[in-house]
Order: structure tokens, then sequence, then C-alpha cells
């Protein structure tokens, strides 16, 4: 038993007061009361003149010294200790994000929740289970269900953080396969999801149509950080010596930001650039620095914050070497002056036919389907292989709705003005992501085919207003600085933690060695033609070295993620547009007793009032 207020215990200081009322001898006075039959033989026994007597057992002593402690007792608020509703199984999930490794409370996000989870564990009752999922950048089912609370404590023990964005939509939706049980036609809820996070970066909007049974334990204080969320490299167009390195620091915090930005190259300092961020808002600064030989840019944020792994980022930059592009085509002076404009490309121009013979970086076929088809990356426009589209369909004056810009194909493009005469739109294309979206179709896909990289058009340009356009140029410099990754060198080579790295040889390898950031070596397995690697093992932010024979591949894994990098602790999980679950937090809940002690005075007085006038009746 435990009290609310357990300082109402000093009224019972008044006890020893009424024990030597009854010490005490008086003369006898007249009074007039409700009940004598209590107050008869004390008051013939008060007749002394000595002012003390000794203490005898009183019916009314004990009836007020009962009532007094009844009356303390209700005030100091009694209770038992209540416990949770038996549950079948508990889904315990915890947020393993880059967020939960802020400092703002200690040690970390992260561990505080593993500990209040661990109590959890010991809550356990009867026959209830358990399971723990590590939400990363992938959901991990760390313990499947269980009473056994040590296997639960290890799995937990076992957990570690990663600096990857938070996935918890994937996590929520595995939790909810193990809450909701099929019993003919209903889904009956037989266990409980408790949610162990801050809520940074979360959109789970997909969980919006789902009644989760979801308990939200939120974790974390405050936002103090400031984090790098996009790194940048381009050409100087007015010095081919130099690189253009683009910075942009978010500040979720509620007070502005003054701080300073470094840029290193393969770990020399090259200059150091104060900025100020507004609060809740985000800047930018711009270096230009040389480049003689390939190497390593990294920005970092000078001071601390809250949060360490968004607080640097790097990108490998080798020196460009000229592209070889092969345009075939019929006639297209637009495409050729944009192709013939761009710096570092070898331009060569061929007709319907066969390909000619030769090296090439890009191939782009112009509304011309070849005989064989090439090898390498490719760009085709109104064109496309037998086996790339279910379906495809002539539309005329098909509208452009949408477009992805954060492609970098599509980098500054934009389709406003845009009007197209004719296109052909495909029923699907799972081998891409839709770039250029009509009202129910894509007008353009980007992706990976055999081994290739592969952008797709669905409509002719020169049926089209866009070669008028300055957007055009622009999507065929990005358009071939994303096919011939070695006219910068800084896309392909970054990733974000979690993503997965393929990478093909320029010749079969019989194996592949993959460093990470601390120097550990990891063995890969190649494919049978020993050209391809796979490499999934990216949950750590740093510098990674790929090697294959005489082969070498230096990328990075940078957060970059202003949603991450956002670690303002959510009172509340938005579930779509219209629902959201509250944060709940851990309190002893019990069930208190003092109106039953004040039930039971009453009861005595009611008992007294009944006894007298059975008596006198």
């Amino acid at each position: 038993m435990s009290f609310f207020t357990p300082i109402a215990f000093l009224f019972a200081l008044a006890l020893p007061v009424v024990v030597a009322m009854y010490l005490l001898k008086r003369r006898r006075i007249t009074r007039l009361t409700s009940s004598t039959l209590l107050w008869r033989r004390f008051l013939a026994e008060s007749q002394a003149n000595a002012p003390f007597q000794r203490l005898r057992a009183h019916w009314l002593m004990l009836l007020q010294l009962l009532l007094l402690a009844l009356v303390v007792l209700a005030l100091a608020r009694p209770y038992f200790k209540g416990s949770a509703r038996q549950s079948r199984l508990r889904v315990v999930v915890l947020d393993g994000s880059a967020s939960m490794q802020s400092t703002d409370v200690a040690p970390s996000r992260f561990e505080a929740a593993r500990a209040e989870a661990a109590g959890w564990i010991e809550g356990l009752r009867g026959e209830e289970r358990m399971m723990i999922l590590l939400a990363g950048a992938s959901t991990e089912v760390r313990q499947s269900p269980t009473t056994d609370k040590g296997a639960l404590h290890r799995a937990l023990d076992a957990c570690r953080p990663s600096d990857s964005s938070t996935r918890l939509v994937e996590a929520l939706q595995t939790a909810a396969a193990f809450t909701y049980e099929k019993r003919g036609e209903e889904e009956v809820t037989t266990g409980e999801i408790h949610l162990f996070s801050d809520g940074a970066s979360t959109d789970l909007g997909a969980l919006a149509s789902k009644n989760l049974p979801l308990v939200y334990h939120r974790v974390g204080r405050r936002a103090h950080n400031l984090g790098i969320i996009s790194l940048d490299l381009r050409a100087n167009p007015e010095n081919a010596a130099e690189r253009a390195v683009f910075v942009g620091v978010s500040n979720p915090s509620p007070e502005a930001w003054n701080t300073q930005v470094e840029l290193r190259f393969n770990g020399q300092l090259l200059e150091v650039k104060p900025i100020q961020v507004p609060a809740t808002n985000t800047a930018a600064v711009t270096f230009l620095a040389r480049q003689e030989t390939d190497g390593l840019f990294t920005a970092t944020l000078a001071g601390t914050d809250d949060l360490a792994v968004d607080d640097q980022a790097s990108l490998y930059s080798p020196l460009p070497r000229p592209v070889n592009v092969l345009l075939v085509t019929r006639g297209n002076r637009f495409l050729e002056r944009a192709l013939a404009g761009l710096p570092g490309v070898r331009l060569r121009l061929a007709g319907p036919g066969p390909l000619p013979e030769g090296s090439h970086d890009l191939v782009i076929l112009d509304d011309v389907a070849p005989p064989v088809w090439p090898t390498g990356n490719l760009l085709a426009i109104r064109v496309a292989g037998t086996n790339w589209f279910e379906g495809l369909q002539a539309e005329e004056n098909p509208s452009i709705v949408d477009w992805n810009q954060t492609h970098p194909v599509l980098r500054h493009v934009s389709f406003d003005t845009v009007d197209v005469a004719e296109a052909l739109l495909p029923k699907s294309a799972t081998w891409g992501v839709p770039l250029i979206q009509s009202q129910l179709h894509p007008l353009a896909v980007a992706g990976e085919r055999d081994h290739r990289r592969v952008l797709w058009l669905g409509f002719d340009p020169l049926k089209s207003s866009w070669p008028l356009r300055i957007s055009f140029p622009i999507f065929i410099a990005n358009a071939v600085e994303w096919l011939g990754p070695g006219a910068s060198g800084s896309h392909g080579l970054g990733l974000h933690p979690g993503e997965v790295l393929h990478h093909a040889f320029s010749a079969p390898v019989p194996s592949a060695v993959v460093i990470h950031p601390d120097g550990r070596r990891e063995e890969l397995a190649t494919s049978p033609g020993g050209r391809e690697v796979v490499f999934g093992g990216t949950s750590t932010r740093g510098v990674y070295r790929l090697e294959g024979g005489t082969n070498q591949l230096t990328f990075c894994v940078n957060l970059l993620d202003a949603a991450e990098s956002n670690t303002t602790p959510l009172e509340e999980l938005p579930l779509g547009r219209y629902a959201a679950t509250a944060a709940s937090s851990v309190t002893t809940a019990g069930r208190e007793l003092w109106r039953w002690g004040a039930a039971a005075a009453l009861v005595l007085l009611l008992l007294e009032w009944w006894y007298f006038h059975t008596r006198t009746a």
C-alpha cells in the first residue's frame, strides 16, 4: 500500500489529545446531546476533584479514536499499485533511426528508450508474451513472441541504433500482422503495439485506415540541432580546374544559430565560412575549390549540438573525363546543339541502321530502333525494347500534370509551359521510376535494365514546345551526367544509410572486398559472371571503399535528411490527415482507498445512532 499525501499523517498527532481528554476529570456539567447512551457512564465517573484519573476502557473513546484514525487515513489517500490489463502479446517497436542518437536525454534517446522497454519486460505477467522489433534502415525481428524474460532482455541489449532515416511504417505494419487475428469475417485485436520513439520525421499516412492498438512512448525533450541536409558538387563553368561545393544546413531549433562550415579535401582544410541559420529554417553556403587529383570533399559543422551524425557529409570527386556519346537520329538540330555545347562531351552522329563500331559511354536513340540494342547506358526517345513495358499506347495531346523534381535528371527542369502533341504511354514500368507523369500514365521513366542505366522518354521533343524552353538543354545536360557518371563523378557515389549499392566492374573479378569507415573488411560474393556486386551494409555514415582485383571504387554514405535532422520530439504521431496517436507516459496507476475509509467512518456513526435508538425505543 502507498499514499498520495503521506503528510496527512501529521493529523494523527490528534490521537493522543483524545486519550488525554479521558485522563482529565471534570465537574459534571449538564449538556443536551443527541445521544446519551455512551455518555452516562462517563459522566457518572467524572465527579472527582483530582485533575487526572486512571485510564479506563471506554467505548466512546475507542469509537472516537477509530473515527479519527479513519479520517487521517482518508486524508493520506492510500492506494494499491495497479497493473495494466493483461494482453496476450505486446509488440515492442524500438526506433533505431539516426535521431534517436540525440543526447538531450542522457546518455542518448535510444538508451533511454531501451531502459524503458526493459521495464515493460519485467512487468510481464503469467502467460503474457512479448516480441521485439528494431526499426532501423529496415525492420528487424530481434525476438519472436516469447514469455522468456531472459531472452527478451538479451535481444533488447543486442539492439543498436543506425545512422539511417526513420522508417516506422514498415515496422508498424509488421507489428500489426502479429496483433490482429482473423475470426470469421472480422479482425480481432489480440495484442498491443508499444512504440518507443521520438516521433521525428515520421510519415504514417499509410496507416490511417488501420485501427492500430498503438501505445506511443515519446522519448526526448528538445530540438537543439544543426544538420547538413544537402551536399552537391558541380564544375565551375568559369574555371574547369575548380569545383563548386554547395552545402545546405537546416536548423529545426526555436532559436537562430551562428556557426561555421569547414571544407576539407582529402583531410586538408581548405576554407572556413561563417553561416547564420534562422530558427526553424535553412541556409546555404557555397565554396569554390581547386581540384587537381581525384579526392574526397568533406563538409563539417563547427560547434556541438545534440546530434552528431548529421554534422558531417562527404562526396568523392574524381576528375572529369571525356564522355563518348553516340547519337542515332534522323535529324534533330536541337538535340545535336544541346549535346555539342556540353563540356567534356565527344559527340558522334549516326543514322538509322546498324550501330557503328567503337566504345561509347552513352548511346542516344532518337526515335530510331536499331537492329541490335547497345549494351551501355542508354537514352531512348520514343522507342522501347520489346520487354520494357506491358503495353504502349499512342495518345494525342497528353497533359503533363507532375514531374519528379528530386531526381537528378530533372534538377532545375520545369514543364509548366510545355505542350506535347503526341506520345507513347506505357501501362506500367516496374523497372524504373516515373519522371514525368500524365493524368494516368508516365511520359518518362528512369531506371536500370540488364545492368545498365536507361532513361526513356515517351514523346518526340520536336513534336512539342519543349526545345524552345530553357529546361530542354538543362535536361540533356542532366541526362548525360546521370547516364555517364564519369562526367562529374559525384552522382552514383553517394548513398543514404540503408541504401543498397549495385556496382558492375568493367571486367570480371574473382572476389570483392568492402572496407568500412572503421577499417573493417568484408568479403562480398560476385555475380556468376564475376562483374556485379551488391552491398547492403550501409547503415553507418562514412566513407567506404570497394576493391575488386585492380578496380577500386570510393563511395560515401551520408544522412542528408532534413526530416531526420529535425529532432523535435512529437507529442502525437500523425496517422494520415485526420487521425493521430498521442504520446503516453508511463505512470503508476493506483486504486485509491480513501473513499472506503470515509465510508467506514460514516457507517460507524450510523451504527451508533441505530444502537442508541434501539436501546431507547
